[in-house]
């Protein structure tokens, strides 16, 4: 698993507004200053969220939802790395939502990000339809009856579909995205049959795929999606992306999209 560096002190300092908890760190997102709240044992984000936030294709001016934010990594990476206007990290627990409100503030993000402690199945209610140029979702991968539940109900929550099932956030894409509006999605290979069925019934059609394999030769453990609401069929597999290389170093493309070369 991808990390960046661990480092607080001068940037509470420099935003006074903004304190953390206990058992929680800054993190240096190491571009354009940018940093993140998160829990220290605890859930904290992966290379997956990085990736989706790469991945989707966001346009000047966008109006973006990440759904799920969490931390609300997506969020502050798409105002660091795009032209987006506004984005609005909807997350349905108090705490997390809370902790990536300050991490906004942290950030004087508050012009572009707003963070909305709510459910995806409550979303029409809290944004109206036909709202979103695009909806981007690092959903729980796991189904109901997948996997072990984690104790720490955070964890649990945001690996789980406990509050919600993929068929929720989809359904409730579909109507909250204007129509030829997009919506992009992270998951494991093994449920892709469901993403991509469900993207078709609610009139998104799937677009671009893209696997994320650990390393040459191995299988992939990740893909990332792009649909359109009311799109054409025709679905464009793109070329596979490597964590590692063969000789077990970052591969070129992860270096560039953590900025560690150009």
């Amino acid at each position: 698993m991808l990390d960046f560096s661990f480092s607080k002190g001068r940037y509470m300092r420099d935003n006074p507004e903004v304190f953390l908890k206990e058992n929680e760190t800054i993190d240096d997102l190491q571009y354009k200053g940018l940093m993140l709240i998160q829990k220290e044992h605890g859930f904290r984000f992966g290379v997956d969220a990085v990736l989706l936030a790469n991945f989707a294709e966001i346009r000047k001016g966008d109006l973006v939802l990440d759904i799920g934010t969490g931390t609300g990594i997506i969020p502050i990476l798409i105002a660091g790395k795009t032209e987006a206007g506004k984005i609005t990290g909807l997350e349905i627990q108090e705490e997390m939502a809370e902790m990536a409100e300050r991490s906004v503030k942290l950030n004087n993000l508050q012009d572009r990000i707003t963070i909305v402690q709510g459910d995806i199945k409550n979303g029409l209610e809290y944004f109206g339809p036909s709202k979103f140029n695009l909806a981007v979702c690092n959903p729980p991968y796991m189904n109901k009856g997948g996997g072990i539940i984690n104790n720490l109900d955070l964890k649990a929550v945001a690996r789980h579909e406990i509050t919600c099932t993929l068929e929720d956030i989809i359904k409730a894409c579909s109507r909250l995205i204007v129509p030829g509006g997009r919506l992009a999605m992270v998951h494991r290979p093994e449920r892709i049959v469901d993403v991509l069925y469900l993207m078709r019934l609610y009139s998104i059609e799937p677009k671009f795929i893209r696997f994320v394999h650990p390393s040459p030769n191995k299988k992939p453990n990740l893909f990332l999606v792009q649909g359109t609401r009311g799109g054409n069929a025709g679905l464009k597999v793109m070329d596979p992306l490597y964590v590692y290389n063969a000789e077990g170093n970052y591969s070129d493309e992860i270096n560039r999209i953590y900025h560690r070369i150009e």
